[in-house]
């Protein structure tokens, strides 16, 4: 037996899945109840109220029979949960969280639960953090499986391409030389192919966690298949300076770079331009999924470019 304590949605959950899905995301907001009812008497846990502020998916510590802690997490299903939990069974608790239990149908994980949990974005020296961020892509980098699910790092850039008359006239202030000069980057990077590796896929600071069973633990996968180096962009588009202050932040990024390329032995210059084209895509998702937020990724594309100039 089990039970549900303290259910309550987000706003910013409720914003995002309503904008996103509409009338589908409605539905699934009035279906969590019912899911996490199901998921409390199957799985015999206590679920405790949400984890604060919640923007995308519904998450939940909780109490199994025993009394091991665990999270109960609840996602719209659709290709990027099955590509989450197949990442997730794949890495097998090396740098990642583990994967207890899930009902793909439902859309739901049961996932050990980290503590202290804190999320690396909390520490204040950038140098440690990097560091840290460069252990975990070590332990979780792994080479593809054959005939694998996951999405590969070339579908997600040359998707610009295809899309990118539609995307562009969304917004004209877009500059439509920066996806011609990611396309034509990422030409060269991929001129002479390496063995791809199974990615985490979006390894930014809020995606790593403090942890027991090892000292940090990435949450979160998205599932990716390609160049180890694909995986440094997200840590080159967060925790920047706020205002994003061109001197600042070209000195951090920087110190970034190096730091990156001399932990996980890849060339600089190299992991430069696959920054460039990380932050071009960041942009030109953010335009085709809300419309706006790209300015930041390509000023950050040009910083970028510009330490390596």
């Amino acid at each position: 037996m089990g039970s549900v304590h303290g259910f309550s949605l987000s706003e910013r959950l409720v914003q995002f899945q309503t904008a996103r899905l509409g009338a589908e995301g409605v539905a699934w907001l009035q279906r969590l109840p019912t899911i996490l009812e199901d998921c409390a008497q199957r799985w015999s846990l206590e679920v405790d109220p949400p984890f604060a502020d919640l923007g995308i998916n519904y998450a939940a510590p909780a109490l199994q029979a025993g009394g091991a802690p665990v999270v109960l997490k609840v996602s719209f299903t659709d290709p990027e949960l099955f590509t989450e939990v197949e990442a997730l069974r794949l890495f097998d608790g090396r740098g990642a969280v583990r994967l207890l239990a899930f009902d793909l149908e439902q859309g739901t994980l049961l996932l050990e639960r980290l503590r202290p949990g804190t999320g690396l974005h909390t520490l204040v020296d950038d140098r440690e953090a990097t560091g840290i961020a460069a252990a975990v892509m070590r332990r979780l980098w792994r080479p593809a499986p054959p005939d694998h699910p996951f999405p590969t790092v070339a579908r997600w850039v040359l998707a610009m391409r295809k899309r990118g008359p539609a995307v562009l006239a969304r917004d004209r202030a877009f500059p439509a030389r920066w996806v011609e000069r990611a396309l034509g980057l990422f030409a060269d990077l991929t001129a002479s192919p390496r063995p791809d590796m199974l990615l985490h896929g979006d390894l930014h600071h809020m995606n790593i966690l403090a942890a027991e069973r090892e000292p940090w633990l990435a949450i979160d996968p998205k599932g990716v298949v390609g160049e180890p180096v694909w995986e440094t962009g997200p840590l080159l588009l967060n925790m920047l300076p706020p205002t994003l202050d061109p001197r600042a932040t070209r000195r951090m990024l920087a110190r970034r770079t190096e730091q990156l390329a001399g932990e996980l032995g890849i060339d600089r210059h190299e992991l430069i331009a696959w920054g460039v084209v990380r932050a071009v895509l960041a942009g030109f998702w953010n335009l085709e999924d809300e419309g706006r937020g790209w300015e930041r990724d390509l000023m950050t594309a040009e910083i970028l470019a510009g330490i390596d100039a």
